[in-house]
């Protein structure tokens, strides 16, 4: 770096007063100051760029090592599981039934009947008794329903 002290300072202070004169030396110092302000910004922008880019290249090594060892871990528990399904077929006599034919499963089902539909927490015995509707009726079977009947 440059070493300037303050000899040196005073040195380009006086040079420049005889140089540019009183009058214009304010304006000059002043646009000398925000360039040099200016300067030291655009230093400070570019080292916190390359900050950046060597943290993400950190980062993007770390995520390579973290994935490595997911897709490790992954193999060993397949390979294990791969083991086990083998000892547990040998130990209950499962192989010999399967290499004959492949015994079928029945598939599973939910046990509710309609299980997406929304249930209350109300017991229908409860309704029934309170006299609570609990299926929607359109407006003809409602009419339909109460409509007075007539007698011969």
């Amino acid at each position: 770096m440059i070493d300037i002290g303050i000899t040196k300072i005073a040195m380009i202070g006086a040079v420049a007063l005889i140089v540019i004169g009183p009058e214009k030396l304010p304006r000059v110092a002043r646009t000398v100051g925000m360039l040099l302000g200016k300067a030291q910004r655009y230093v400070a922008d570019v080292k916190a760029e390359v900050n950046r880019s060597m943290e993400l290249d950190e980062l993007r090594k770390m995520k390579d090592t973290v994935v490595g060892a997911a897709r490790d871990v992954e193999n060993s528990i397949q390979t294990s599981s791969s083991d086990f399904e083998k000892q547990w077929a040998e130990t209950t006599g499962i192989a010999s039934a399967a290499a004959e034919a492949s015994p079928s499963f029945p598939a599973y089902k939910h046990p509710k009947k309609n299980w997406r539909l929304k249930q209350g927490a109300t017991p229908h015995w409860y309704k029934a008794r309170a006299g609570v509707r609990t299926k929607a009726l359109s407006g003809a079977a409602r009419v339909a329903r109460f409509r007075p009947h007539k007698f011969n």
